[in-house]
């Protein structure tokens, strides 16, 4: 029999290794910036994905639910920003296709990034709900949601990046990049389908 909190770390885990807009993200940003250029972006999902796990613990996920209207809208304009970041990365060329400066993700779009995603408060609200007895306060809960999915997210989107890392080495024309940020884009664009199931 597992214990409550393996079973918290457990879900963390899944829930932010498995694809979807942030790994995606992460992934491009790995192929065509590098890791250690890619950090910012990394950590803002991070401090996002965290900062979202403590909100949705110390009720506002509850409001959140309760108001399908605000449920709606937190959908349109998270899908409007994930449509958006997933055009600019499918039409891009390669790192050195004379685009403009190269400028990796912020901190500060990172966490945007999963403050406008609804994916990312329906996991959080749910693990909110479904854990809520781990703590004896809604403050102990919110610091040890935050702190379970920040540091999951600093994991699982180290992976992801890595693996963009290995796909720039075996990128060798404007051809295969092009088909690499194509099919990024396509991805995260289709990460927005299960949103709205």
């Amino acid at each position: 029999m597992t214990s409550p909190l393996l079973s918290l770390f457990l879900f963390v885990a899944i829930a932010t290794v498995t694809p979807g807009g942030a790994t995606t993200l992460a992934t491009a940003s790995g192929a065509r910036f590098g890791f250690a250029r890619s950090l910012p972006l990394m950590f803002g999902i991070a401090i996002g994905l965290g900062s979202l796990a403590a909100v949705a613990a110390l009720g506002l996920g509850t409001l959140l639910l309760a108001m399908p209207a605000l449920q709606t809208a937190v959908k349109a304009l998270g899908s409007a920003y994930l449509l958006w970041l997933a055009w600019c990365i499918a039409r891009r060329g390669p790192p050195d296709a004379g685009e403009g400066p190269a400028r990796p993700v912020t901190v500060l779009n990172g966490i945007l990034l999963l403050w406008l995603n609804p994916k990312s408060w329906a996991m959080t609200v749910g693990a909110a709900g479904s854990f809520a007895l781990l703590a004896p306060t809604p403050g102990q809960l919110a610091m040890l949601l935050g702190a379970a999915f920040g540091l999951a997210a600093c994991g699982s989107l180290a992976l992801w990046c890595a693996l963009g890392v290995l796909l720039r080495r075996l990128l060798r024309t404007a051809h295969h990049w092009r088909l690499l940020n194509l099919a990024m884009g396509v991805l995260l664009a289709l990460s927005i389908i299960p949103i709205w199931r």
